[in-house]
């Protein structure tokens, strides 16, 4: 590490517009060194734009960046890194076909015409010596795990010696033990003053756990500040949504009835033919939720798209009410199937047809929408798109307006209320959270409780296990196409949902 060690920076009155947008409105922040400080904020709150321009991606209309304790002009993020400021993404940026060592050295901004890779192993050796934790360095980082991989996006910013890290919303892909290890390792850095963490989360406990100080953004200002100590999630929870009012969750009722949703034996190939789901079976009963936990990319995808007739079988069979289902629209109307997928403004939307037309995508060839499954009557979409987008909550300027320009959040709602405007048996719910911001999410969370209550069987498959601990009646790990573990929410064990969603 270096010697100057954790490094300071505070962005004062940062002002960003884009176009009459203000995506930043006098914000100020500050983050000591030595310290691990959170920045919570809803989707299109500018905590990515507040980042961006303290990484020079942006440059601000108003404001400064003090590094240490001078101001600096940053005025691409070439310039940040040469300051000690790094930043680890979301989604990776390694290269897969790369070997760890590889990766580390070639992201040096100066390289020998010649690389002695003899010696830079010997050096690597000596640096990954000194950190608190390692990852092979011969092996290919397409072959390590996704908590392996993080360590590497992190190792390699230590490696660079930044001595600030801004983590994007770093534990998404990782299992909670994994978080934890990750985030626990940060975390003893900066109380030893050798770097400064800001992080980007959406994750009260990791908050809680973590960091020492929060920063809380609402609509491109600064919400509120502060020590974590002094603060209660519910306490940063009013802080991010201001007054809008929250949608509480039904109580649970006990109406647990027969197996509705079957799964036999199902098998199904991903994009590049390879199996993706093996020998998978499972049974969702009446007014019953089940989570399928799991890393991303170990067959949860294709088997949601299998359930919602977007990919065919390669074996098996699925059974709805003790009839085989092959995912038709007629056999989707038959068994009140509804889906709610991930992305979907792509999955389950045309983004260019307003609001009201994609509220009546189940029923528009049927009465009242239609005469003889030909002659549609435009003002009865508008009709009944009224009365949902006021239950739902939608905001939109109009039922004209095309879904493609309403946020992430209002396109799910509608998405919602389409699936959910009739009685459902059946759901599918493949992420519908993931992105959103916090009122939309409790909506979702709530019409999810209140289908299962009415006695729908739902299979709820998410990449986020705090939002299966939250809502799920029973869980299931998905580990390289399969099932690997099942226990009851109430007794779910975390050690043991993460060592198998790992593979061991």
């Amino acid at each position: 590490m270096p010697v100057a060690g954790a490094l300071g920076i505070e962005a004062v009155a940062m002002t960003k517009r884009f176009g009459d947008f203000v995506a930043l409105d006098d914000v100020s922040l500050k983050v000591a060194a030595g310290s691990f400080h959170a920045l919570l904020g809803e989707n299109g709150a500018g905590k990515s734009t507040l980042v961006k321009c303290i990484m020079g991606y942006y440059r601000p209309d108003q404001g400064a960046v003090i590094v240490g304790d001078r101001e600096r002009s940053i005025d691409n993020p070439r310039a940040a890194h040469a300051l000690g400021l790094g930043m680890v993404y979301q989604h990776f940026t390694l290269v897969p076909a790369m070997t760890v060592a590889e990766n580390l050295v070639l992201a040096r901004a100066e390289l020998p015409a010649i690389v002695d890779w003899r010696r830079e192993s010997e050096a690597l050796e000596g640096f990954l010596a000194r950190m608190p934790f390692r990852v092979p360095l011969d092996v290919k980082v397409s072959a390590l795990s996704a908590g392996e991989r993080q360590k590497c996006e992190i190792l390699k910013q230590l490696y660079l010696e930044r001595r600030l890290l801004i983590l994007d919303e770093p534990t998404s892909v990782l299992t909670p033990p994994e978080a934890d290890e990750m985030l626990g390792l940060l975390r003893g850095l900066s109380d030893r003053g050798e770097i400064t963490v800001l992080m980007i989360t959406h994750k009260f406990r990791e908050v809680m756990a973590f960091a020492d100080e929060v920063t809380i953004l609402r609509r491109g200002r600064l919400a509120a500040q502060g020590k974590v100590a002094d603060l209660t999630p519910d306490d940063m929870a009013r802080s991010m949504i201001g007054a809008e009012e929250l949608t509480a969750a039904p109580a649970r009722l006990d109406r647990r009835g027969e197996a509705r949703l079957e799964i036999r034996h199902l098998a199904a190939l991903d994009d590049g033919g390879q199996p993706a789901v093996r020998d998978l079976s499972l049974s969702v009963h009446a007014g019953e939720i089940v989570g399928v936990a799991g890393v991303s990319g170990n067959g949860q995808r294709e088997l949601v798209e299998v359930l919602a007739g977007q990919r065919e079988a390669s074996a098996g069979e699925i059974r709805i009410g003790g009839e085989a289902y092959h995912a038709t629209r007629d056999e989707m109307r038959r068994h009140k199937f509804s889906c709610l997928p991930e992305e979907p403004l792509r999955n389950a939307c045309v983004g260019r047809m307003s609001v009201a037309e994609n509220l009546a995508f189940r029923e528009f060839d049927r009465p009242p929408f239609a005469f003889g499954g030909v002659w549609l009557r435009k003002s009865r979409f508008r009709e009944e798109a009224e009365g949902k987008i006021r239950r739902y909550r939608i905001k939109t300027r109009s039922p004209e307006t095309p879904v493609g320009m309403l946020s992430g959040g209002n396109v799910q709602r509608t998405v919602l209320a389409r699936e959910l405007g009739e009685r459902v048996e059946v759901m599918i719910s493949a992420n519908p959270c993931f992105g959103l911001d916090f009122s939309a999410v409790a909506q979702i969370h709530a019409e999810i409780i209140a289908a299962r209550n009415r006695g729908a069987a739902v299979l709820l498959v998410s990449g986020d296990l705090d939002e299966i601990l939250e809502i799920a009646d029973r869980i299931v790990v998905m580990f390289n196409g399969r099932l690997v573990h099942e226990t009851p929410a109430g007794r779910a064990d975390l050690v043991e949902i993460g060592r198998h969603m790992a593979g061991h």
